[in-house]
Parts: C-alpha cells; sequence; structure tokens
C-alpha cells in the first residue's frame, strides 16, 4: 500500500447536512477506487488556511450507520477549535459504496486517497480553499483508529495521528477478537491467510516507518479492546524513540463518558495544536 499511488477526483459538494453552531457542516462525496465514499466536512469561519483532520469512526452495524454517527460530537469539538474536519463513511458503511476491504485494506485505501485530495486541492477554490494541505491530522475511535494506526505507518504527511481505543495493530490479534465477537460472520474472507502474511501487512511490525506524533487514549475498563494492547503499542513507540503521549482514563469503557470524555476532548485539541498549529 506504501508503494501504489492515491488521488484523483474532488470533494463534491452534496448540500446542507444541518445547521450547527461555530462552524459549517457540509454533506460531501469523493472517489475511492472507483468507489463513491460519503461524509461531511466542517469548515470554521474565517479565510483561513485552517489545518485539517480526518476523523474516523467504528464499527457500527451498517444498517443502523447514519452521515451523523456518534463521533460527530468529537468532529464538532474540533471544529470549534479552529480546524476543518473531514468525516467520512467508510466503505460498507451506508450511504457510501460497498467494496472489497479484506484486513480493512479498503478503508485504508478510501482514507489514503482523501489524504491524497486534501494535499491537491487545499488552497484551491471549492470546498478546501480554506485548508492548509501541509498540515494534516488523523483521529480515529476502535476501527477508526486502527485505522489511523495503519496509515500513520504508510503516509508520510501525515503530522498528528490521536488513536482513541484503537484496534490493535497486530491483525492475528484483531482477527482473532473480530471473528471470535461475531461468531464467524466478519473475517471469513481471511481465515485461510497464511500467519506469515498476517504479520507482514500488521502496522505494529512496521512502526519505525511512523513520521507522525502521536496521542494514545484508552479507558481501563474497555472490555472490547483490552488496555494492554494501547499500553504495548505506547512502549513501542516509546522504545524506537518516537513522539507519542499515553492515557489511561480509570473506570472508562469503548467509548468515554462524563468528566473523562470532557478531559479527552480537552487533551485532544492540546495535542492538535502542539501539532498542527504554527
Amino acid at each position: 500500500m506504501a508503494g501504489r499511488a492515491y488521488g484523483g477526483g474532488t470533494l463534491t459538494d452534496r448540500g446542507q447536512v444541518d445547521t450547527p453552531t461555530g462552524f459549517t457542516r457540509t454533506l460531501i462525496t469523493y472517489p475511492s477506487d472507483g468507489l463513491t465514499i460519503y461524509g461531511f466536512i466542517n469548515v470554521p469561519p474565517g479565510p483561513g488556511p485552517f489545518p485539517v483532520i480526518i476523523a474516523l469512526h467504528g464499527y457500527v452495524e451498517p444498517s443502523q450507520y447514519g452521515i451523523l454517527s456518534y463521533t460527530t460530537r468529537y468532529a464538532d469539538a474540533l471544529a470549534r477549535a479552529g480546524y476543518i474536519v473531514i468525516h467520512p463513511n467508510l466503505r460498507n458503511f451506508p450511504p457510501s459504496d460497498e467494496g472489497d476491504d479484506t484486513f480493512r485494506t479498503g478503508m485504508t485505501a478510501d482514507i489514503l486517497n482523501l489524504i491524497a485530495i486534501v494535499q491537491a486541492q487545499g488552497g484551491q477554490p471549492g470546498l478546501l480553499t480554506a485548508a492548509d494541505p501541509q498540515r494534516i491530522g488523523l483521529w480515529g475511535h476502535s476501527l477508526g483508529g486502527g485505522l489511523a494506526l495503519r496509515v500513520m505507518t504508510i503516509s508520510p504527511v501525515v503530522q498528528a495521528t490521536l488513536l482513541y481505543a484503537a484496534l490493535s495493530g497486530d491483525e492475528q490479534r484483531n482477527f482473532d477478537y473480530v471473528y471470535r465477537a461475531s461468531g464467524g460472520k466478519r473475517g471469513a474472507v481471511e481465515y485461510h491467510t497464511p500467519p506469515e502474511i498476517v504479520h507482514e501487512i500488521s502496522p505494529l511490525f512496521h512502526l519505525e516507518r511512523v513520521q507522525s506524533a502521536v496521542s494514545i487514549h484508552h479507558g481501563g475498563e474497555d472490555a472490547g479492546i483490552p488496555l494492554p494492547i494501547a499500553a504495548d503499542l505506547c512502549e513501542r513507540l516509546q522504545q524506537l524513540g518516537k513522539t507519542v503521549e499515553c492515557f489511561t482514563y480509570a473506570g472508562q469503557g469503548h467509548i468515554f463518558s462524563g468528566r473523562s470524555d470532557d478531559l479527552f476532548i480537552e487533551r485532544s485539541r492540546a495535542f492538535f495544536a502542539a501539532h498542527l498549529r504554527r
């Protein structure tokens, strides 16, 4: 994936989704490897240029997924802090098209294609007029965190990556979890993949490639993705001398709530301000 080209096409304005305060939200589509990907873009008021953060949702049963998902509040908080936030509905999450996604490589391509579009069109007329194509960050929860982890091992242009209750960077461990949790309904395509291939495509074993600053946030009581997964990633990045910060939220599960959620948002803003602001 690091050796192929990405991009082409443009962000297309599909009209206003709603009328939030403090920024403008627009429904968008963009092309990705022959598929049409939907999502929204939040743009703060003013001429910019604003850094761009791509916010990546976690897994929700596709039949229950919509444009404005549970991660919208995080995208909105970042937009109010002065960032352009693009929140795609990745492939196989309606209304985006369905397509191949073996070991989530299809969704990874959707993100890399979007990054390339931002690089090519930031500052140009259109939805990205106020975007700074040289300042790009990633924010990802759960499935989206696992995708962000892979993307930051592939793309050298990402400058700041926040991982919130992220999947493991070990694809064998992710397969075991997804296959078991779904009763064999998800992951069947990957079932017969040789272990050496699974190891080779796992970002956990390519962390020397990471150039992005990293911020890791995990709940101490996360029953789905246990805390040791985040702790192991944090230790590996520290041993490699990467720029990383790591936070544990006592008593919190897979999605934070209350004061812990407020603190997480505050830390998110501080992290991106440190690494995306000039």
